[in-house]
């Protein structure tokens, strides 16, 4: 996955993410501070805890490991929300 700039505020009721950072530097803001991840380093958000990625580089490179059924934006639905694929 990649991604630019700041994603959106947003929690995960059931799924922990974990984040592997692959290019580039990112911020993983927490409403109580944040940590920044480089590459090589991960971060796992723990379910029901609300969190922001950041792009502190112009582009960030990171593998995500979630389960599929998981909402990109967890709880909240607008325009970066990417509804599941259909089996074929």
């Amino acid at each position: 996955m990649k991604f630019r700039g700041e994603f959106v505020w947003h929690h995960h009721e059931r799924e922990d993410e974990l984040f592997l950072v692959v290019e580039g530097r990112l911020r993983m803001q927490f409403r109580t501070g944040h940590q920044d991840i480089g590459p090589g380093e991960f971060i796992i958000v723990p379910r029901g805890v609300e969190h922001c990625p950041l792009a502190l580089t112009e582009e960030v490179h990171v593998v995500l490991l979630e389960p599929k059924t998981t909402l990109n934006t967890g709880n909240v639905r607008n325009e970066r929300t990417v509804a599941q694929l259909k089996k074929i």
